[in-house]
């Protein structure tokens, strides 16, 4: 079988491109065909698809010699550990996978919408009002507190203060290309031995102290926890400590720092970032925005919103790719992919697809309404797919419904700019390049009207 066509750029102006502008790269990857192949400086030839149909296969590699931790372990591991969902395979992965999911299931997570909804209009609240400013800096705000009260379940105010300082650093300090992209012997060197460590200029050693810092308090309040069990707590991490195996063990306090950690990456600036795009789409489309605010004054804004929702993770996806390393050697698409190389979906690729969603730039929730839903649905790929889908998907979905409904209900936003905002990669996620700059009014005023 032929090797997937490509393109025939260096790695090192592939990767240029793909930094500059990641949506024009994969179009340009995308004219060879649906399967298509790029290289990036230091890492193994990349197999992309651009199709729901061949994604499908990309995802069951899963189980049979695909490798997505191998992938994210070079880039993720120092930030959340050897001991994630993001970083590991095979059955050490099923292990965490069966203890994690409980408390983030749809009906665990449901109960948590009351606190949730109390945090997103606490933070609303105290918009400026009339003047430019950056929601998806406030978005992430309030899904932070999220993660520090309903994930983490910190109650102490002392705590809560330091580490509302804490974890942002440590999030971007960890998706710092100094850390990141060094290879992983100098890269631990850096990070762990006395020499470097003096040297606080350096991003690993500031990375390191900030990384120090939290783990020192999540431990501690693991001990607190473990020597005084609170049986009726709803928290993740209270519910992780009590969580055993099918052999009776528990998880390591290791083990339930990563998860952790992993949710606060998964679900802190992801979730603020899908939240950012949902509302820059709605205040440049005021059909849906007045559809919107119409059936939620109706008390039957449920299935819309949904829509809204989701409609807004296809058009402006946050993660870019699910990519999977390749164990043994895979045919997709009629091409041969050898052992050793990554197979990804595409998954702005996979959401423009003009078979399955006409139109594909325009933004139109009724796609998952209507009789197209369920082919719209399986081609709807924001979280991944296969039995790694995001284990935090529930929740970031509970956050997204219930924070929209919220500002909705609050103020009115209008864009600062009639422009839309450009697509910019950020690590390994799209946000929008000017962090989604909106004017709030207060609720009934309808001062300014939206653009398209």
């Amino acid at each position: 079988m032929p090797a997937p066509p490509g393109l025939r750029l260096p790695p090192p102006l592939q990767v240029a491109w793909l930094v500059a502008d990641p949506m024009r790269f994969f179009a340009a990857g995308r004219r060879h065909g649906p399967v298509f192949q790029i290289r990036l400086p230091g890492m193994p030839p990349e197999v992309c698809v651009a199709t729901a149909d061949l994604a499908e296969q990309v995802l069951a590699a899963d189980g049979a010699g695909g490798r997505a931790g191998a992938v994210r372990r070079g880039f993720l591991g120092p930030l959340v550990g050897e001991a994630s969902l993001l970083t590991l395979d095979e059955d050490p992965w099923w292990r965490h996978r069966r203890l994690l999911s409980p408390p983030l299931h749809g009906r665990a997570v449901a109960r948590w919408a009351e606190r949730v909804a109390e945090i997103a209009a606490a933070d609303v609240d105290r918009w400026p009002l009339g003047e430019p400013f950056a929601l998806r800096t406030r978005m992430e705000r309030i899904t932070l507190e999220v993660i520090m009260r309903v994930v983490f379940g910190i109650r102490d105010a002392g705590r809560l203060r330091r580490l509302r300082v804490l974890l942002p650093r440590l999030v971007a300090l960890g998706g710092n290309a100094a850390v990141v992209r060094l290879p992983p012997g100098p890269r631990e060197w850096l990070l762990t031995s006395p020499l470097p460590q003096r040297a606080g200029f350096l991003p690993t050693t500031r990375f390191a102290r900030v990384r120090a810092q939290v783990d020192a308090i999540l431990y501690d309040e693991m001990a607190r926890r473990r020597r005084d069990p609170d049986p009726d707590a709803g928290d993740v991490l209270s519910q992780l400590l009590a969580a055993r195996d099918e052999a009776g063990e528990p998880l390591t306090d290791r083990e339930v720092r990563d998860e952790l950690i992993t949710l606060l990456v998964a679900g802190h600036e992801t979730t603020a970032t899908a939240l950012a795009w949902t509302f820059e789409r709605l205040v440049r489309t005021p059909r849906v925005l007045e559809r919107l605010r119409d059936e939620m004054a109706a008390g039957d804004g449920h299935a819309y919103l949904d829509a809204v929702i989701k409609e807004s993770l296809r058009v402006r996806p946050v993660v870019l790719a699910t990519p999977r390393a390749l164990a043994e050697p895979m045919t997709v698409g009629g091409h041969q992919v050898p052992a050793g190389w990554c197979v990804a979906a595409i998954i702005p690729l996979v959401h423009s697809d003009p078979e399955v969603f006409p139109e594909p730039g325009e933004f139109r929730p009724e796609r998952f309404l209507g009789p197209d839903a369920a082919k719209a649905n399986r081609a709807w790929l924001p979280f991944g797919g296969g039995r790694r889908y995001c284990a935090g998907a529930q929740l970031a979905l509970l956050q997204m419904r219930v924070i929209v409904t919220e500002v909705l209900r609050r103020v009115e936003l209008r864009p600062a700019d009639p422009a839309p905002e450009r697509v910019r990669l950020k690590a390994v996620t799209l946000v929008p390049a000017r962090s989604t700059r909106v004017v709030a009014t207060p609720a009934g005023s309808r001062s300014g009207s939206a653009v398209t």
